[in-house]
């Protein structure tokens, strides 16, 4: 007997649709990439260097597979490590943390945090985060951070939550200035002004790191100079689709910026953006479609030395 075209038809959307979320939890969002990317930022006689941007990890103790690939990241050999946040995934993932950074910690690195470094994830609609920004209503945090900070920190990298630091990566002076994360209101925008006057002024290149990319806080690291700006929390949307793109990015950034370089503009003067889609999603809401997790190996160049 042979079934009405409206009920095949409908048949065969609610298979494609359940094949596709299948595809975007199981498959998609385990299929980790490594992004190569050349920024001309340098003067000419500076010596190129490497910077790893991990974000998002958002590990949970049982996720071995993130683990193992995060710690193959060292075999990229960075000269430098920015981190921008969302580390923890569970409110127990500190031993994972430590297994998956270690190979990285003998590199020098800076981090900043977001808000699931201080809060665990709570039971949500997963469809709600493509029709509004989440937001963090809790005020006591959940998550105590002091033992990753203090992993850290002790193997030499920079707190940079509303702080400043100076390295010499490979010849060249490089000024690092944080925020505090602006989704849960730790961003010290007077601090990050501050900061930024103060930065040295015999520094090559004034780099820029925030967890969450609001439009407020990428106009004040542009107008006051900062030549890079690196920033995490959108999950590159989470969904992008083809010929629309990213559906959101969880906060006022434009969804043209979701992830990947782009230069951002303040009256004025301009910045190189790079906004990671990091590699892990909330346990509540694991699925990725159309953007893989990734890390980005950001090899800074002479502006004369572009392809």
């Amino acid at each position: 007997m042979n079934r009405h075209p409206i009920a095949s038809a409908a048949g065969a959307l609610a298979a494609a649709g359940a094949a596709t979320v299948a595809y975007a939890s199981m498959i998609e969002r385990r299929a980790y990439a490594l992004r190569r990317i050349e920024v001309p930022v340098l003067s000419e006689d500076a010596s190129a260097f490497r910077v790893l941007h991990i974000s998002d990890l958002h590990l949970a103790p049982w996720q071995r597979d993130r683990v193992r690939w995060v710690r193959e990241l060292a075999d990229t050999q960075p000269d430098l490590v920015i981190n921008t946040g969302d580390n923890y995934g569970h409110r127990d993932a500190f031993g994972a943390l430590r297994e998956a950074l270690e190979p990285l910690l003998a590199v020098p690195g800076a981090f900043v945090y977001g808000s699931n470094d201080y809060f665990t994830p709570r039971p949500k609609n997963p469809a709600g985060y493509l029709f509004r920004s989440s937001h963090v209503a809790r005020t006591t945090p959940d998550i105590d951070t002091t033992e990753l900070t203090h992993l850290l920190v002790d193997a030499g990298w920079h707190n940079l939550n509303n702080r400043a630091a100076v390295l010499d990566i490979a010849g060249s002076r490089v000024a690092l200035v944080g925020t505090g994360d602006a989704h849960n209101g730790h961003a010290d925008l007077e601090l990050l002004a501050r900061n930024l006057t103060a930065s040295p002024a015999d520094a090559d290149l004034l780099l820029g790191v925030t967890h969450a990319p609001y439009r407020a806080v990428l106009d004040a690291f542009t107008t006051l100079g900062a030549d890079v700006v690196l920033a995490g929390h959108t999950h590159g949307g989470q969904i992008q689709l083809p010929f629309v793109g990213a559906l959101t990015t969880n906060c006022d950034l434009p969804t043209a910026f979701a992830n990947g370089l782009h230069t951002w503009h303040a009256g004025d003067r301009s910045t190189q953006l790079h906004v990671s889609a990091g590699l892990g999603t909330s346990i509540y809401a694991p699925v990725r479609l159309g953007v893989r997790p990734e890390a980005t190996l950001l090899t800074l160049v002479p502006r004369a030395r572009t392809r």
